[in-house]
């Protein structure tokens, strides 16, 4: 039976709307799918970042060298810690004549043989040097022990303590510093505040093997306890830090420690 016009072009029109919502249908499917698709291509990326950091962070916090918990580091309490450069009237560095030094530095009733090493780090040695024939260390109170397990040192030096005057100045560069962070018994170092350029009169002695974050800059070592160690420890190290410090590992030593004399020739 034969359609009217009217009546074809409403089926004409039906099937083109036919065609259009299918068409329509099929964007929103492809567009729907890509969706998703992106959404799980993000979840996977964030999962895989998450993943990389958690395993960095955990390589960093367990590599290393034995992990060593924090530790006190070797401080010079009186010099400046935002300067930079030398300050004051810095020993000249030729005093050490960038040879090797020999001499006695007597603490208490223990004489520790001693080596200063001109040649691998001539400021620090001639500053040492300086003020050693000038009698600024004597006696001077060693004013600061630590017993922590991967830091044992006794530290000297400071001005005031005991009278000595400051002799005002600051310097730098840092020679002659351990990459691995390990300070053998018996090390003679500079101690410092937060830059490489705020050494100055205070020393440390490592007494026993010890550990110093290297990341830190580390710090000069410009001598070493070639004799009388083992005494200096049964006698005065082995006291420990005194009551009432802060710390129980690191303060004032329980046994006053006095230098009472530097020989070098």
């Amino acid at each position: 039976m034969a359609l009217s016009k009217n009546a074809e072009r409403e089926q004409r029109e039906a099937r083109d709307r036919l065609r259009h919502y299918t068409a329509r249908q099929a964007v929103h499917d492809t567009k729907l799918r890509r969706r998703r698709r992106d959404n799980l291509f993000a979840v996977i990326g964030v999962v895989a970042i998450v993943t990389i950091a958690t395993i960095s962070q955990v390589v960093y916090f367990t590599s290393g060298p034995g992990t060593p918990e924090p530790e006190p580091a070797p401080s010079a309490s009186d010099s400046p810690e935002t300067e930079t450069g030398n300050l004051g009237d810095v020993p000249s560095a030729e005093i050490a004549e960038n040879r090797t030094w020999t001499g006695l530095l007597g603490i208490n009733d223990v004489d520790l043989g001693i080596r200063v090493d001109g040649d691998l780090a001539p400021q620090a040695a001639s500053v040492f040097i300086s003020l050693a024939q000038d009698g600024y260390y004597d006696e001077n109170s060693c004013q600061r022990l630590t017993s922590a397990d991967q830091l044992k040192v006794i530290q000297c030096g400071q001005p005031n303590l005991t009278g000595s005057d400051d002799p005002g100045f600051s310097f730098g560069p840092l020679e002659n510093v351990p990459e691995d962070g390990i300070y053998p018994a018996g090390t003679i170092a500079m101690a410092r505040a937060d830059t490489p350029e705020s050494q100055s009169t205070q020393f440390f002695i490592t007494y026993e093997d010890s550990y110093l974050d290297p990341s830190g800059g580390g710090y000069t070592v410009f001598g070493a306890v070639t004799d009388g160690l083992d005494e200096f420890i049964a006698q005065i190290a082995s006291g420990g830090v005194a009551e009432g410090e802060a710390s129980p590992t690191d303060g004032q030593p329980a046994i006053a420690a006095v230098i009472s004399s530097i020989t070098l020739e």
